[in-house]
């Protein structure tokens, strides 16, 4: 009987107290160099570490595919992780400039994990691609001139909602010229200003890929400065989310491409000069100090930043997160281009193939490439060697050929993200060089 019990006991505790476990995996893959950085020839080892609940995940199965950045890999194999210390990998080399990246997945319980690191070889010797068109400040002073002569037609609504105790928020909508090379059309965004009486530097915000709302920038301006923040598609920025929602998958899908065989009719046009329409009112605000203005943004954003900072000598400064649009013709020369990267597909997909001479000689007007030839202003640059959104090649290309003064600041293993670090880094700067 005792016995019996016994072994009733074990069984019920066996049920009672069994317990399964689930854990987030992490993927962690490291260069052999702390600075991530080599020289054209020198090996390059990569370290890969499978971490569950803070321990190595002994046994697992992992594929790492090693190659230039955005190109089909060199290497592609499988091997188990089998010792507590994880897989050192060799992953080649570079014969120049350029990036070599280390990307890492596992399979478990249906799910893929993922990681990778990019190693950098003197990635300040990155050359463009892309061609400077002989008539390209031609063709932006006449898109200017044409701006000019419409008016500003400023239209501005109050948002309480939107402000705080400091900030008064309002909705603005300014007159643009047309999306199809002629006509107008109409650009909005979203202007926060300091309540007190006074005169204020002024920042203009640009935004990065996508449909969506806005609701300005209420904290920046509570530190004493004129915002605005713009949406660049020609709609009002205070609409319900699900009006984006429906733009962005069915009349702006794909948006980065709308024109692309005629410089006069590309969909950037609009935007590039929208964007002085911006500053054409933020200098025309009766707070404005008279001397002050500075653009920044990220991915998208921080294309339209370099844009605009090149374009229009009002602007005095620029800080912009991982720049797109930058060499977008790198895959011509079979290399990584920046984001849309129109030109990735070979032209033998008919389906998502760009590469028609139209559409090449179009991106030379657009290509943040040929505006940072001509950036004259302080500006401060940030991103990270693991985008794969805005390659570190493309992004290379184009501040390699910035000559003004300027400040490089790498979060090596960020992706096409910011981290907290960055933000405070580059807001203090935009708040320092807007208040000097």
């Amino acid at each position: 009987m005792n016995c019996q019990f016994a072994a009733l006991f074990c069984l019920a505790s066996t049920t009672l107290f069994s317990q399964e476990r689930v854990g987030t995996i992490q993927v962690r893959v490291a260069t052999d160099h702390a600075d991530w950085r080599y020289e054209p020839g020198q090996p390059v080892r990569f370290h890969i570490a499978v971490i569950q609940d803070g321990h190595p995940l002994l046994g697992a199965q992992v594929t790492y595919k090693i190659g230039p950045e955005m190109m089909p890999p060199k290497i592609d194999k499988a091997a188990t992780v089998s010792s507590a210390e994880g897989l050192t990998v060799d992953g080649g080399t570079l014969e120049g400039p350029g990036f070599l990246r280390c990307i890492v997945t596992v399979e478990q319980n249906g799910k893929t994990y993922r990681g990778l690191a990019t190693a950098a070889f003197r990635p300040e010797a990155i050359q463009a691609t892309q061609v400077d068109p002989t008539d390209f400040d031609q063709f932006w002073a006449s898109g200017k001139a044409a701006l000019a002569k419409l008016p500003i037609d400023a239209k501005v609504s109050l948002l309480p909602e939107y402000g705080n105790s400091t900030v008064d928020c309002y909705h603005v909508n300014l007159q643009n010229v047309g999306g199809t090379g002629a006509g107008v059309s109409r650009f909005y965004g979203i202007l926060c200003e300091p309540k007190a009486p006074g005169k204020y530097p002024a920042l203009l915000s640009v935004p990065g890929a996508g449909v969506r709302p806005y609701r300005g920038l209420a904290a920046m301006a509570a530190r004493g400065m004129i915002t605005l923040q713009v949406g660049i598609h020609g709609i009002p920025v205070t609409m319900d989310q699900l009006v984006y929602d429906s733009l962005g998958t069915g009349a702006l899908a794909n948006y980065n491409t709308f024109g692309l065989d005629n410089k006069d009719r590309y969909y950037y046009r609009r935007v590039y000069l929208g964007c002085i329409r911006a500053n054409d009112f933020l200098v025309s605000h009766p707070k404005w100090d008279g001397a002050h203005l500075a653009v920044t943004g990220g991915s998208q954003g921080g294309a339209l930043s370099i844009v605009t900072a090149a374009l229009d000598p009002r602007v005095k400064g620029l800080a912009a997160y991982y720049p797109a649009l930058s060499d977008v013709t790198g895959y011509l020369r079979n290399r990584a281009g920046g984001w849309p990267h129109m030109f990735r597909a070979p032209v033998s997909d008919s389906r998502l193939s760009h590469r028609s001479p139209d559409k090449i000689e179009t991106t030379r007007y657009y290509d943040v490439v040929n505006f940072a030839r001509r950036i004259k202003v302080p500006g401060f640059y940030t991103w990270g060697f693991n985008d794969e959104t805005c390659p570190p090649t493309s992004m290379y290309s184009a501040y390699n050929l910035i000559t003004a003064q300027k400040k490089l600041l790498l979060a090596l293993e960020t992706g096409h993200n910011n981290i907290p670090e960055q933000n405070t880094q580059v807001d203090a700067w935009l708040e320092a060089f807007l208040k000097q």
